[in-house]
């Protein structure tokens, strides 16, 4: 049983212009353009979602990436500041003392946290297949 013929002329042309897609960075450079659209999108999100009191730690947010290296590419947030994992995981607070990011007034010593990261990182996920299909669509031309 045969499920039909194929010229390979036809293939061979095609795998030498793709190879050429290739060596010439067209696939690299168009997923770089992905990736890069969903470090600012995550930006933009990490930003939004992260509580405000003064501001700082909503303007200490950093994009870094995105970077290639083996089968991968690497896209990395970062937040200096160093009480932003207490903000986000909660912690230990003396009671009485009025904490702005909740409104209200503490009655026992534990700041519940905010978990702003984990919603960012949520909404950010969700919105990976809109991001990557732009660069999807550009892969598939190059590959006509």
């Amino acid at each position: 049983m045969s499920l039909g013929e194929i010229d390979d002329a036809d293939f061979q042309a095609w795998a030498d212009r793709v190879k050429g897609r290739i060596k010439h960075g067209d696939i690299k450079r168009e997923l770089s353009k992905s990736s890069r659209n969903i470090g600012v999108q995550a930006l933009r999100t990490f930003k939004a979602n992260t509580p405000v009191d003064s501001g700082g730690l909503r303007r200490a947010w950093e994009v870094d990436g995105p970077s290639h290296s083996g089968g991968g590419w690497t896209i990395t947030l970062n937040n200096n500041m160093e009480y932003a994992s207490y903000v986000e995981r909660g912690h230990r607070q003396t009671p009485g003392r009025y904490v702005p990011a909740i409104g209200k007034r503490l009655k026992a010593s534990w700041v519940p946290g905010q978990w702003f990261m984990q919603r960012s990182l949520n909404q950010v996920n969700m919105q990976l297949p809109q991001l990557i299909t732009p660069g999807l669509w550009a892969f598939e031309k190059i590959l006509e």
